[in-house]
């Protein structure tokens, strides 16, 4: 049996390639009646998401518990599994103010492969272990590598050299018993059937990695505090927009009027979690600053401290 042979028989075992008589004619219909087929497909993906809570959640609290330790979140994945991965890392640090070395996202063939297709960079294991040896992954990190089929050799390379160097590892992959998940402590299997275009997992398969990187970069970010109640107390105020939003935000958790929360945010430079603790927890922004530092940026925790806190003496 030929290579291209060999792996022909095993795209046709997968779930994700599987081909869909019912809609060989699709190219016929009106298109109206394409989008209302494809619209019915994509409702489907949420479901395949819910049967994968537990195991969801179950790898959020392990990666929190390392990110507090300061740890790091690497994605990695080739073509759109590595593209969903670089996504969410690049929406954390104006989301959540991270640094951007704290949520990474690689992608096989490098930055370029982002709008370009880098051809034969997913075949590669070997490149995601360089990759990863380029970030000196260690214990306290987490690896998800990221594949629609599961058996991708550039996310599982990725995963298997990040276990050999101690870190946390998960499998996220839209296909049952695939490899990646066998290879990672912990598999997500999000199983959402095959898709409308035969092999296009660019489709369901894409959107399903989008919700589960949501679950895991979101609810990681409210484990560690980045958030108060539903409130982006920790996002980046780099433009006009975010400015207005970052005032808003103070006014939902405090309600205070628009002088105090001005006068709040220029004592914070302006720090939206830091102004939200000068205005409900009655200190300064000096004060502020040590009692989040205190607290490891837990707002609850560090207004729960204001109360028993000594403010400074007037200077």
């Amino acid at each position: 049996m030929t290579a291209y042979a060999e792996l022909r028989a095993q795209l046709a075992t997968l779930t994700t390639e599987a081909f869909r008589p019912e809609l060989a004619e699709i190219d016929r219909l009106s298109t109206l009646d394409i989008a209302r087929t494809m619209n019915a497909e994509d409702a489907t993906v949420p479901a395949a998401v819910a049967a994968r809570l537990p195991q969801i959640a179950a790898a959020v609290d392990a990666i929190a518990v390392r990110m507090a330790r300061g740890g790091r979140l690497v994605y990695a994945g080739a073509g759109t599994a590595g593209r969903m991965g670089v996504l969410d890392a690049s929406e954390c640090p104006p989301t959540f103010n991270t640094d951007p070395s704290e949520v990474v996202g690689l992608i096989a063939g490098g930055p370029s492969a982002m709008v370009k297709a880098v051809e034969g960079a997913e075949d590669s294991a070997e490149s995601a272990a360089a990759d990863l040896a380029a970030l000196d992954i260690g214990p306290d990190d987490t690896v998800v590598g990221i594949s629609a089929s599961g058996r991708t050799p550039y996310a599982i390379g990725a995963v298997e050299a990040a276990r050999a160097r101690g870190a946390l590892t998960v499998g996220l992959s839209c296909n049952a018993g695939s490899a990646l998940a066998a290879a990672a402590e912990h598999g997500i299997e999000v199983v959402v059937g095959p898709e409308l275009l035969t092999g296009s997992t660019r489709l369901k398969a894409g959107t399903a990695q989008k919700l589960v990187l949501n679950l895991i970069s979101t609810i990681t970010m409210i484990r560690l505090g980045k958030t108060y109640g539903n409130l982006m107390v920790d996002m980046r105020s780099s433009n006009e927009k975010l400015r207005a939003r970052a005032r808003r935000i103070v006014s939902l958790a405090t309600g205070a009027p628009d002088e105090e929360i001005e006068a709040a945010l220029t004592a914070t430079g302006g720090e939206v979690k830091n102004a939200v603790l000068v205005i409900l927890g009655g200190v300064d922004g000096e004060e502020a600053a040590e009692l989040l530092a205190a607290s490891r940026g837990h707002l609850r925790a560090a207004l729960s401290a204001a109360t028993t806190h000594e403010p400074h003496e007037p200077r």
